[in-house]
């Protein structure tokens, strides 16, 4: 198992925001299929990921990130709504979930869920969101709310709200999840196809067993009571 990242908590004092503003260059925390490097690069440098149903124009700067790191974030992992590219739930992050809402968690543990960090610039993150929510890329995102509140709401778009879970090395750690809290949206199992990213994903940059990353995926809401530890590990082994 790889150690991960601790992030650093944000400073919301004038002189810290003017220090981190205006951002260049950020963290982007995958917690979904995009934590898996194939699927990442699909948004980079454009394509169909395997599996996948969509084509991708790619990123205006279609070049790797720069570093990856394992990271935890706080809070829940769920699944819900129907994925057009995958079929099934898509991945979505409730950072105000507490530890009863977790799977496997108890009430004095964090609630907290790995994620998989990559170094990018603003115009990369701008253009990964833009795509994630079917539009063409070109346009920068203003992240100056989210780094210096923590959050920020661009649109009512599943994944136009953003969160800065704190800072890793000085830049900001951002991710894009939906409006809504976990609890107020109804469930939808994952695909096999979506879920075989996700746990490659975690495997490679967390260096978890499969065993131990299917158990956690099929625990998470809207997968739970739909798939087993053991359907999810074996994904890994089955061809694609």
């Amino acid at each position: 198992m790889i150690r991960p990242r601790r992030l650093e908590a944000l400073d919301a004092s004038p002189a810290a925001v003017r220090r981190r503003t205006p951002v260049h260059r950020l963290w982007y925390a995958a917690y979904g299929s995009n934590m898996h490097l194939d699927r990442l690069t699909a948004y980079l440098a454009g394509g169909r990921p395997p599996g996948g149903l969509r084509s991708y124009p790619g990123c205006r700067d279609p070049s790797g990130p720069a570093r990856t790191a394992p990271v935890m974030l706080p809070g829940l992992l769920y699944f819900a709504t129907e994925s057009d590219v995958w079929t099934g739930g898509r991945a979505f992050y409730d950072p105000d979930a507490k530890p009863a809402d977790h799977p496997g968690r108890q009430p004095h543990e964090p609630a907290e869920l790995p994620a998989r960090a990559y170094l990018l610039t603003l115009s990369q993150f701008s253009d990964i969101a833009a795509q994630e929510m079917y539009r063409e890329p070109g346009a920068d995102l203003d992240p100056t709310e989210a780094v210096t509140r923590g959050r920020s709401r661009l649109g009512p778009g599943r994944y136009e709200t953003l969160v800065c879970a704190g800072l890793l090395d000085g830049y900001p750690v951002l991710t894009f999840t939906a409006p809504w809290r976990s609890e107020d949206v109804a469930g939808n199992p994952p695909s096999a196809a979506y879920l075989r990213h996700i746990v490659a994903g975690i495997v490679a940059s967390h260096g978890w067993s499969v065993q131990q990353a299917g158990a956690y995926l099929a625990g998470c809401p809207g997968a739970d009571g739909h798939w087993t530890a053991s359907g999810i590990a074996a994904l890994l082994s089955a061809p694609p």
